[in-house]
């Protein structure tokens, strides 16, 4: 069946007119004459059956139509444009993965990876852009996606399939300053300190201290951020008290940044999953690319523990 489908050219001229809201600097970003342009849109208007563009007094100005048209399209140009250079840089070897991923696990976990997966796979390049809830693959050009969440929230992720990453433990850690010559603080004592709060997980203290057993009545005070960098970044800094899962902060451990605060950490009912859409014909370079996902999952860095010692695996609950 034949798609209804314009012309490249009478859409790359309509993007560049919309953006510019002229004809005559669509033509001169287009290399053409300022007539063909014109034509081309005229083209485009007939083939749509409506005006894109209305005459001013000073040129043309996009319709209430023709700029709905114009946000569609110019993403969509954008994304061909991405793939025809992905194409032709990957000269039919490896291939290319567009990725979502929830912001925090993408800057502290998988992108200091990335070098393995290249001196491995150097044929392979991954694009990657944050995403913090399910979304429609079809509508989107994402191949795949990291997303945190329950097994019940990945199970309601309609028309994919999940495979599940790490565990999300959560532990409690702090500034070094707040230890001063201890090993570790009571609970007691952490529950008279000052709490960071995360603003995605308005319960997570409330329900650690209700786990150790403890009365905390300011469980739900103190500031509160977004992400959990945010988090790791105020504890550090000595605001307070965080609770953080392992996994993201091991770049603070290791530097002594920050320490656990408690041995006491919180098996999470989340977890970091790999989600795709649910296709028959998978793509060989996400096969790989999982393979190397598990095998990254398989085989954490040794992150010391505060007194020194070699201590717990970065991903692991223990």
């Amino acid at each position: 069946m034949r798609r209804k489908i314009p012309s490249l050219q009478a859409l790359a001229c309509f993007d560049a007119a919309a953006r510019h809201e002229s004809y005559t600097r669509a033509a001169q970003e287009l290399s053409l004459t300022q007539g063909a342009v014109s034509r081309q849109i005229t083209a485009l208007e007939e083939f749509l059956g409506m005006a894109l563009f209305r005459r001013t007094r000073h040129g043309v100005a996009l319709t209430e139509r023709g700029a709905d048209y114009a946000r569609s399209v110019a993403p969509r140009l954008q994304g061909l444009e991405r793939d025809t250079l992905d194409a032709m840089a990957n000269q039919g070897s490896g291939g290319t993965i567009t990725l979502a991923a929830v912001p925090t696990f993408a800057t502290r976990w998988l992108i200091p990876r990335l070098p393995l997966l290249a001196a491995l796979h150097p044929e392979i390049t991954v694009h990657i852009e944050t995403r913090t809830r399910p979304f429609m693959f079809a509508d989107t050009a994402f191949d795949a996606a990291l997303y945190s969440g329950s097994p019940a929230q990945v199970s309601q992720w309609a028309g994919t399939r999940a495979t599940r990453l790490l565990a999300e433990d959560v532990v409690p850690v702090c500034s070094p300053r707040f230890l001063g010559t201890q090993r570790t603080l009571t609970p007691e004592a952490m529950a008279q300190l000052p709490l960071l709060q995360q603003s995605t997980r308005p319960d997570s203290w409330r329900q650690w201290f209700e786990a150790a057993g403890v009365n905390a009545p300011q469980a739900l005070a103190g500031p509160r951020y977004e992400l959990f960098s945010m988090t790791a970044a105020a504890a550090s800094h000595g605001l307070g008290l965080a609770l953080v899962p392992r996994l993201l902060i091991e770049g603070e451990l290791l530097r002594g940044e920050l320490v656990l605060a408690s041995g006491q950490a919180v098996p999470g009912e989340r977890a970091y999953y790999l989600v795709t859409p649910e296709r028959a014909d998978e793509r060989p370079v996400m096969k790989t690319f999982l393979a190397w996902l598990q095998q990254a999952v398989a085989n954490p860095p040794a992150v010391p523990s505060s007194d020194g010692c070699a201590g717990f695996q970065a991903s692991s609950g223990s």
